[in-house]
């Protein structure tokens, strides 16, 4: 089931706890006519829950380092009709709450946190271990860019995205198919930013998004791996990396 976090709110009407995206935004009188500014590097449940509410949903650009919404881009996309914000936290990196919330007090908009299914809460049984995994893999990858954690922030790893240095897009995916083959499981995190899926297709250009849908790439970094495991991560990965160092 997926949920919301109401982080701010200035309209008449205020939310209760406990209801999804796609009500809190009915609840506030979010509808045909508004715009509802979303993230495109995310799934696109945001999306779809801000077009349920009968809006249009806005794309902004996100953060490079974190891969949430980008306060600064939401408030250059704010317009007349910008009703409300629904940032996605990703990875188990929370939103920037106090940017949105920044921006929502000078534009009087509703600032709904948007989470999926397995996003919530940022403590659970594992996330010790994960960090502890996270740290370890950060401490001996080379030749990639590890993930960046804001300062005060506790990541909840839920995916470990490293960036792959090379020519974007070829270089990321030959890289996987390697890690793979060498018995390494990774997956792309975002295959197709949302704004430029058919149902939600925009002429617009995210600088940010496209690069990271381009670089990204989630490595494992489960509670319940071995540290033989996380060694054997670590050797696949900076025997190609070190590669792609040489190249570049």
């Amino acid at each position: 089931m997926r949920c919301a976090v109401l982080l701010d709110v200035h309209v008449a009407a205020s939310p209760s706890p406990g209801m999804g995206t796609l009500e809190m935004l009915r609840s506030a009188g979010v509808g045909p006519g508004d715009e509802v500014i979303v993230p495109s590097y995310a799934t696109r449940g945001a999306a779809e829950a801000v077009r349920g509410a009968g809006a249009v949903p806005v794309f902004a650009d996100i953060d490079a380092g974190t891969y949430c919404l980008d306060a600064a881009a939401v408030a250059d996309a704010v317009t007349p009709r910008t009703a409300a914000i629904v940032p996605v936290p990703l990875f188990g990196h929370p939103v920037d709450a106090a940017g949105l919330r920044g921006v929502g007090e000078r534009r009087s908009l509703l600032v709904i946190e948007h989470v999926e299914d397995g996003g919530a809460p940022a403590e659970d049984e594992g996330a010790v271990a994960r960090r502890r995994n996270a740290a370890y893999l950060t401490a001996r990858l080379r030749g990639l860019v590890t993930p960046v954690v804001t300062a005060g922030v506790a990541h909840a790893y839920r995916e470990y995205v490293v960036r792959v240095p090379g020519n974007g897009r070829p270089d990321r995916d030959a890289f996987a198919r390697t890690l793979r083959a060498r018995g390494v499981r990774c997956r792309v995190p975002v295959q197709t930013p949302v704004h430029r899926m058919p149902a939600f297709a925009r002429d617009v250009w995210l600088a940010e998004t496209e690069r990271a849908a381009d670089e990204c790439l989630a490595l494992p970094v489960d509670a319940a791996m071995t540290r033989r495991e996380l060694h054997r991560v670590v050797a696949a990965c900076n025997a190609l990396g070190g590669l792609l160092e040489a190249v570049a």
